[in-house]
């Protein structure tokens, strides 16, 4: 992994690229602690020795985020995890939730979710920021409204599930959402110019919206979150019939699944990530307290994440771009898609996941303003 030399302030696909830069150049300066001994699980390249448990009628749940196959690299991982098998029958009780940014342009999406839908019998989706850009493609759709529902068209059509479905005794509950500032209740890094969230963040200017809605504000996170409201007959059964829950969205639903602002490259993502009201959401669903049972798996960042919060377990699995890939820590895409449940229980702890290991271990202070050195460097104090 190489180190990078981007300036603070250029701006990037839906927040800023600040944050991704790579760390392993910096890897002494990163915060120190005692990994407990976790070691990754076989996942999918292992798959062909699990083909006689799936064959025999035991299921299991894939996920993965992030795919962005408008990069050609990433179209080309979906296409070998499609062929992967020859034999397809063997995977028919194989589930793959997809918790958005699949691709910017609807031609590449339609692609992704047909090889997707070769590999899996069911595949769900929920929406990502990236999914409803109109800016290669503004003369086709009114808005990004239009574009969103042309894409659950298209997923209808290919079979592609974005209704709650109970699944071999599994719920499986896609949440639309979309994220508001207000979500960021932590303090502000001061004494450094920070570029604004409209410089930042393409969405400004890539999604195109009716004139009731907007980025600023919370009229678009409200707008997202009613769209559940019209699955509440699916939900209800989900809850009655299934042991297992797993609900899943695109935006971060606590503001924990996100580093501390002072160790990002930019602090102000927190304010572009995730949403209030899909908390509310998905606690409703899991009860206030959750359970050994209940997940929710989320995307957006592209920072590997495996906690549990307040009773409900939180997992993030992005594909990410391809830059991210050969500079990331956790090693690449080999591991991916993520199997979170198999053999009629979740799957053990996704492993390497650093931020999340660390604030495993470590307390979150929001109240503390100094940056970590690895940002510190990039960033001349006012």
């Amino acid at each position: 992994m190489a180190a990078m030399s981007i300036s603070p302030s250029r701006s990037i696909s839906c927040f800023s690229s600040l944050h991704h830069k790579t760390l392993s150049s910096h890897y002494t300066l990163l915060p120190t602690f005692k990994r407990p001994n976790i070691t990754r699980p076989q996942l999918l390249p292992s798959v062909s020795r699990d083909i006689d448990a799936s064959a025999s009628g035991g299921l299991r749940v894939f996920v993965v985020s992030d795919l962005h196959t408008d990069y050609p690299e990433n179209m080309a991982w979906v296409k070998s995890l499609a062929f992967s098998q020859t034999n397809n029958t063997h995977m028919r009780k194989d589930v793959l939730l997809v918790a958005g940014d699949v691709a910017e342009t609807y031609d590449n999406f339609n692609l992704t979710m047909s090889l997707l839908k070769q590999r899996f019998e069911h595949v769900f989706f929920v929406p990502g920021n990236h999914d409803v850009w109109c800016r290669r493609e503004g003369q086709q759709y009114v808005d990004s409204v239009d574009k969103l529902n042309k894409l659950l068209d298209a997923c209808k059509g290919l079979g592609v599930e974005t209704k709650p479905l109970a699944i071999d005794g599994v719920g499986i509950i896609p949440l639309f959402s979309w994220y508001h500032e207000s979500f960021d209740r932590e303090d502000d890094i001061t004494g450094i110019r920070v570029p604004s969230l409209k410089m930042a963040c393409k969405d400004f200017g890539a999604c195109k919206w009716p004139d009731s809605l907007s980025n600023e504000g919370t009229s678009l996170a409200l707008y997202f979150d009613a769209m559940n409201d019209e699955n509440e007959d699916e939900i209800e059964a989900v809850q009655r019939t299934c042991d297992h829950i797993i609900t899943f969205s695109h935006f971060l639903p606590r503001h924990e699944l996100c580093p501390e602002k002072r160790m990002l490259f930019y602090p102000h993502l927190p304010k572009i990530i995730g949403s209030d009201y899909l908390e509310a959401r998905l606690r409703s669903i899991h009860e206030t307290s959750g359970s050994a049972h209940a997940c929710h798996v989320f995307a957006h960042t592209h920072f590997c994440w495996d906690a549990t919060l307040d009773g409900i377990r939180y997992v993030q699995a992005p594909l990410a771009y391809p830059r991210e890939r050969k500079r990331r820590m956790n090693g690449g895409e080999a591991w991916l898609p993520f199997c979170i449940y198999s053999d009629d229980k979740f799957a053990g702890k996704l492993s390497p996941c650093y931020w999340s290991d660390y604030y495993a271990a470590n307390p979150r202070k929001p109240h503390n303003n100094e940056l970590a050195p690895w940002v510190a460097k990039f960033y001349n104090r006012v």
